[in-house]
C-alpha cells in the first residue's frame, strides 16, 4: 500500500473540502507514493511523536491537529513546529492531518464524544448548507436505467440512510443536428423528437467531478443537455457539534460525575446549575464557544465543549449549563476513532496508537 491508498480513504471518510477556512488538513509532509511500513495515529504532532514513529517502524503519522497552520518562511528549528518538520523530512516521515474536516462529519470527533457519554438519537448540531448539490440530466428513455446506474455508482442519490433516490419525468426532447454533428439518433439537418426522461438526483460538492465524469460515461448523446445547481438545504450530515439524548435522565450533579469519569477529565469549568436534571446533552470537541446558540436552540440541558473565556460563560443567561473539560480532554478519543477505521480498511500495515502525552495542559493539586 502507498500514502496515497490511505490518504484517498480518509478522504472518504472526512472530504478536505469540508475542512474550515482557517484549517490545513491533508498531507502536510511527505510523498504520496511512498509504501506504507507502518501508520502511528496521535492527536498532535511533536518531535517526541515522531521520534515515536521511527521507533515502532511507522513512516506515517496520521495526527487531528495539523502541526503546520501557517506558512513557513524558514525552517531551522527554533521552535518545536519546525523542528518536527526537520525530524519528519530527515526520517522519511510522512504527516498527515484531519482536523476540522473529521470534525465536520457524522461519526467523526464530535459523534465520538456523544458515544462516549452513552447519548441516544445524536445528530448534528449545526448543520451545514450549500454542501448538496443537484444534477438535472436528459437521457433516452430506454438508457434511463444505464444512467441511473452510472450515477449511483459515483456516488449520488444517497440521502441519509436511503441509496439509490433519484426522481424522473418523462417527456419529448427535440433538437436538430447540424452537418458537423455525429448524433446517436437522427439525421443532420433534420428535426428530431425524441422520447427522454429528465433525470435528477441529489448529490454532496465534493463528489461533483466525480458525478460529471459518471453522467458522461453513462450516457449515449454526443453533446448532453444537463444543469447543476447549489442547494441551500443542509446537509444534516455534514456540520458543528453533536447533540443526542441519555437514555434516562441524570441528576445534574452526577451527569457531571459521569462527565469527568467518561472523558477523564481532570477538573471541569461550568456555569450554575439551572436544572437539576440532565437529559438532552450538546456537545464540541475543541473550541465550542461558537455552537452555544445551537445548543439552546436544539433544547440541550448542558453545553459540553472546551476553551471558554470568562467573559463567554455569562452567555449561558441560565439556560443552559456550559461545561468546559478542557481541549485534550474533549478530543483524546479521536484518536481511537482513527485506529480503528484505519485498522478496519487496512490490514497489511500496522496501525498504532500513540502513546506520547501530547496534552501541554497541566494540572497543579
Amino acid at each position: 500500500m502507498i500514502i496515497k491508498d490511505l490518504t484517498n480513504y480518509l478522504e472518504t471518510i472526512a472530504p478536505l473540502s469540508y475542512q474550515e477556512s482557517y484549517d490545513n488538513c491533508g498531507l502536510l509532509v511527505g510523498d504520496p507514493s511512498w509504501e506504507i511500513t507502518n501508520v502511528l495515529v496521535s492527536l498532535d504532532i511533536t518531535p517526541e511523536v515522531v521520534a515515536e514513529a521511527v521507533a515502532k517502524g511507522c513512516n506515517v503519522v496520521v495526527a487531528h491537529h495539523p502541526v503546520i497552520f501557517k506558512g513557513l518562511k524558514k525552517i531551522n528549528g527554533k521552535n518545536y513546529i519546525e523542528k518536527t518538520v526537520i525530524s519528519a523530512i530527515k526520517n522519511d516521515i510522512a504527516l498527515y492531518a484531519i482536523h476540522t474536516n473529521l470534525d465536520n462529519v457524522a461519526d467523526g470527533v464530535n459523534f465520538k464524544i456523544a458515544e462516549t457519554l452513552g447519548l441516544k438519537n445524536i445528530k448534528v448540531l449545526a448543520p451545514k448548507e450549500e454542501q448538496l448539490m443537484k444534477l438535472t440530466v436528459f437521457v433516452p428513455k430506454e438508457y434511463s436505467g444505464q444512467m441511473l446506474d452510472a450515477l449511483y455508482a459515483a456516488g449520488a442519490g444517497e440521502i441519509g440512510n436511503y441509496s439509490n433516490c433519484s426522481f424522473r419525468t418523462e417527456g419529448k426532447g427535440t433538437f436538430k443536428p447540424n452537418e458537423k454533428a455525429t448524433p446517436w439518433v437522427g439525421t443532420p439537418g433534420r428535426y428530431e423528437q425524441v422520447e427522454e426522461n429528465r433525470i435528477e438526483v441529489i448529490f454532496p460538492v465534493f463528489l461533483k467531478a466525480k458525478v460529471l465524469a459518471g453522467m458522461r460515461a453513462g450516457h449515449t448523446y454526443e453533446e448532453i443537455s444537463y444543469f447543476l445547481e447549489l442547494l441551500q438545504n443542509q446537509n444534516q450530515f455534514v456540520g458543528s457539534g453533536a447533540v443526542g439524548v441519555l437514555e434516562e435522565s441524570m441528576a445534574t450533579q452526577d451527569f457531571l460525575a459521569h462527565l469527568k469519569d467518561k472523558m477523564k477529565a481532570q477538573v471541569i469549568r461550568h456555569t450554575e446549575f439551572h436544572t437539576s436534571e440532565i437529559k438532552t446533552v450538546a456537545v464540541c470537541g475543541g473550541v465550542g464557544s461558537f455552537l452555544l446558540g445551537a445548543a439552546k436552540q436544539a433544547g440541550a440541558d448542558i453545553f459540553v465543549t472546551a476553551d471558554y473565556k470568562y467573559h463567554e460563560f455569562f452567555d449561558a443567561e441560565k439556560q443552559i449549563i456550559i461545561a468546559d473539560i478542557g481541549h485534550f480532554e474533549s478530543e483524546q478519543y479521536t484518536k481511537d476513532l482513527l485506529v480503528e477505521k484505519i485498522s478496519k480498511k487496512f490490514t497489511n500495515f500496522a496501525t498504532y496508537l500513540s502513546e506520547i502525552d501530547t496534552n501541554p495542559i497541566k494540572y497543579y493539586y
